[in-house]
């Protein structure tokens, strides 16, 4: 079974317990999810099986969509629900409007600091392990951007903000609850999050993890196979180049596909540097590469001259 399963990720389990637990349901049982859902997050997390696992870094790229709840009012450790709390500040003066301006200006691009709980690499050590044992340290602002962020109700009695974001990979929005405290002067943690949409992957075509371990306990191996993301549908926001079998041969000795190859191919002439799928005849994924001078520069070959050999 190759190809990407999307995933609705309960709360609880840490993203790497639903790999564990998805990993039998594929050929080869290799693995591995594309973008992190903390613990207490739940939604879309893609999983990528077998051979999809070579493309999972290109998959990571896409925008995120979420939509959460911010609690004014307290500060904690790990500017979530799962930490201790820190700070508390009274909110009994906010109001809806106040609340709505400081959430509207939050939009846009900016320079964001992760959270001491997270998974970003400090001089070879994850941050979440140096919090663990009470150290804090100065992080590297990283840019981010916030595409949209929506309001959706501010509850005075509980200091509850409902948000939607869709922001850029990579960012935090643990931060976004701590920043939208710190600008209102109250404080604030992340309450709850759901992640709706990764890259291409959306919450309607997410299945529960429930779901899918009782069909593999069942042995409905049919039915599992319905959920399977082919790899070629999981790159569905790059443009495509279809070649023919000659080319496609080219493709897998990594030679260059240059002027006559591409207009063949129906892609149309792409900016230096976008990234390009590259399928062939039967609509298999054979490349990911991306638009150079000269033509199509590989930067991941997934077929071998010997996978296209006639039989």
């Amino acid at each position: 079974m190759h190809g990407v399963i999307v995933v609705d990720k309960p709360a609880g389990p840490t993203s790497f317990d639903v790999v564990r637990r998805v990993r039998n349901l594929g050929s080869g049982r290799k693995a591995g999810h594309t973008g992190t859902l903390d613990p207490m997050a739940t939604g879309v997390l893609p999983v990528c099986l077998g051979d999809a696992t070579k493309i999972a870094s290109f998959i990571t790229e896409g925008d995120k969509e979420y939509e959460g709840v911010v609690r004014l009012g307290a500060v904690t450790d790990t500017w979530d629900a799962t930490g201790a709390v820190v700070e508390t500040h009274p909110i009994d003066h906010l109001d809806p409007a106040e609340v709505e301006r400081a959430v509207a200006a939050m939009q846009g691009e900016y320079w964001q600091t992760p959270p001491m709980y997270s998974a970003v690499k400090v001089g070879g050590k994850r941050l979440y392990e140096l919090a663990r044992k009470g150290e804090e340290i100065e992080r590297r602002p990283r840019k981010v951007k916030i595409h949209e962020i929506e309001f959706r109700g501010f509850d005075p009695a509980t200091g509850d903000v409902s948000l939607r974001v869709h922001c850029s990979k990579g960012t935090y929005v643990r931060s976004i609850a701590w920043e939208l405290g710190e600008a209102l002067g109250v404080g604030g943690h992340l309450a709850s999050l759901r992640r709706l949409r990764s890259g291409p992957f959306s919450i309607g075509q997410a299945v529960p993890l429930g779901v899918l371990l009782e069909l593999a306990k069942a042995g409905r191996s049919e039915e599992l196979a319905r959920f399977v993301v082919p790899m070629r549908e999981a790159l569905a926001e790059l443009p495509e180049a279809v070649v023919d079998e000659e080319r496609a041969r080219k493709v897998a000795h990594g030679m260059l596909l240059g002027g006559r190859d591409l207009a063949a191919s129906r892609l149309p002439r792409q900016q230096e540097g976008t990234r390009v799928r590259v399928t062939g005849p039967d609509g298999r994924l054979l490349a990911v590469a991306e638009q150079a001078p000269a033509g199509l520069r590989y930067l991941r070959v997934l077929v071998t001259p010997r996978d296209l050999a006639p039989a």
